[in-house]
């Protein structure tokens, strides 16, 4: 199998037109027609995972965040981004990112983690005009409404979080009604709000992002990376299926930047 078949199945549940203007998914570096030979799932491209998928004879290195965003002036081993292109094209390596639109589709990032944390699915907070299903953010509802500290509590546990920040929660509050949204997404919190959200889940709010909750709605900050960490269980299920001729890894490399202490 070729590793232009496996880009083609990512496409299919995620395609490349639904991502974000600033957005740079699809293939980041690589000759995708290549034999398969191995593949490794990750969430960010580093060195490590680089090193990781040579060690482990993979030439199929599929990410959720794309390594290369911006504009490359220079490929010289002065940064970790540059020394990751190296080693990819050295070792005849193919990188593959599914970010944005990963994200906005219907069973994507955002879905996945609603399962994780027990949250019945009911729409997409902000959806795609042409009726496709696609969007970003989810709202949906627990099955029982939960004490709102015991729910954060169960969050915390459920994504390996070292601590979650959040707005004050009112004595007794119980959590019924919750909009998400994996990675950075402040701007949707009116909507969440429109909807009548309980709560407001999502990751890398700034100290004055969290006056906005106005006593309407509880914002809880559960990590860009932690919020979407089972998106290599995604490709897992994607790339597995009817393809039985080559081994598929979970990175074992940690690339989450932020610690807790």
């Amino acid at each position: 199998m070729k590793i232009r078949e496996i880009t083609r199945q990512i496409e299919d549940f995620a395609p490349l037109k639904y991502q974000e203007s600033y957005d740079n998914s699809g293939v980041q570096v690589g000759d995708i027609d290549q034999e398969v030979k191995g593949v490794l799932l990750c969430i960010d491209i580093t060195e490590e995972v680089v090193d990781e998928a040579i060690r482990k004879g993979c030439n199929l290195i599929i990410s959720h965040h794309p390594l290369i965003f911006g504009g490359i002036k220079k490929i010289t081993p002065d940064t970790y981004i540059a020394r990751s292109i190296i080693k990819a094209i050295e070792n005849h390596i193919v990188l593959y990112a599914s970010h944005t639109n990963m994200d906005k589709a219907p069973h994507g990032v955002n879905y996945q983690v609603a399962k994780k944390l027990g949250i019945t699915a009911e729409k997409m907070l902000e959806e795609e005009k042409d009726g496709s299903g696609f969007g970003l953010g989810i709202l949906g509802e627990l099955k029982e409404a939960e004490d709102a500290h015991l729910f954060l509590e169960r969050v915390k546990k459920t994504i390996n979080i070292g601590c979650i920040r959040h707005t004050n929660i009112p004595q007794g509050k119980r959590i019924k009604r919750i909009a998400l949204c994996g990675g950075s997404g402040f701007e949707f919190l009116p909507l969440a709000i429109r909807e009548k959200a309980d709560i407001y889940l999502t990751g890398d709010l700034k100290y004055h992002q969290f006056f906005e909750a106005d006593g309407q709605i509880i914002i809880a900050d559960f990590g860009h990376f932690e919020s979407e960490q089972f998106t290599k269980e995604i490709f897992y299920e994607i790339v597995s299926k009817n393809n039985a001729n080559f081994a598929i890894y979970f990175s074992d490399s940690k690339t989450n930047p932020i610690n807790y202490i």
